[in-house]
């Protein structure tokens, strides 16, 4: 299913969603392949964010197409294919939830107290060049990340996977949980400030491994500089 996140944005000459709709009615089995690669990042990215876990999340992603593709009837237009999907993810995700455990009260998360001042961490550059080593640390931070997302209270997390992650407005972050557009923007924003204290903390704990210059950059540079020293003798000091 994670290969379906990579799957290539809609173009113009390709159906929109209506037309795939009503091919999928006709039971039409590429229209619901090209449903399913449009969808499949947005609908993982919502699952994943309510439960904090890939393989249910893959889980909720085909609950949903199956429950979507035999409901297609109660598909009107009225909204956005993706809203209607989304709807669907999310009450199959936070069905999950609920049977896992129960839920913490919202409202204590609503009116949790944060104390500290937490530093702004910068993240490397998103740029894609640079080399393996800078992949490495792009791959490293990506993991630093997600661990931290994956930390937070399932309320704030769901919030921020919206918004963030997969860039859904406010408005319809709120319709998607049922909430206020206020309360969105405080889950979200303490859900940043949790996320800057747990990657100060993991940042920290991994600072002193910063800059490391050994193994194959060591070699490689021990290498370059004997090249380039001029022949000498293995003689004992001072001949």
């Amino acid at each position: 299913m994670r290969s379906g996140a990579a799957a290539s944005a809609w173009v113009p000459d390709e159906p929109d969603d209506l037309a795939l709709v009503e091919r999928a009615r006709c039971h039409d089995r590429e229209a619901f392949r090209l449903i399913m690669q449009r969808h499949n990042r947005r609908l993982y990215r919502v699952a994943r964010g309510v439960l904090g876990d890939d393989s249910e999340a893959e889980d909720i992603v085909q609950e949903t197409y199956l429950r979507a593709f035999a409901h297609l009837d109660g598909f009107r237009g009225d909204a956005r294919l993706s809203t209607w999907l989304t709807r669907i993810a999310v009450n199959e995700a936070l069905g999950r939830l609920r049977q896992r455990r129960p839920f913490v009260d919202l409202n204590v998360l609503d009116t949790m107290d944060e104390q500290g001042e937490a530093e702004v961490i910068f993240l490397p550059s998103a740029a894609r060049d640079g080399g393996p080593e800078a992949a490495a640390a792009r791959a490293q931070a990506r993991r630093l990340l997600e661990d931290a997302i994956d930390q937070l209270p399932d309320a704030f997390r769901m919030v921020f996977m919206m918004r963030e992650i997969e860039q859904m407005s406010v408005d319809e972050t709120a319709f998607q949980l049922g909430l206020l557009a206020e309360t969105v923007r405080t889950r979200l924003h303490r859900a940043r400030r949790l996320l800057r204290q747990t990657l100060t903390r993991s940042f920290t704990a991994t600072i002193a491994d910063a800059f490391q210059f050994d193994g194959a950059r060591c070699e490689r540079m021990t290498r370059t500089v004997l090249a380039r020293l001029p022949a000498v003798r293995n003689e004992p000091p001072g001949k």
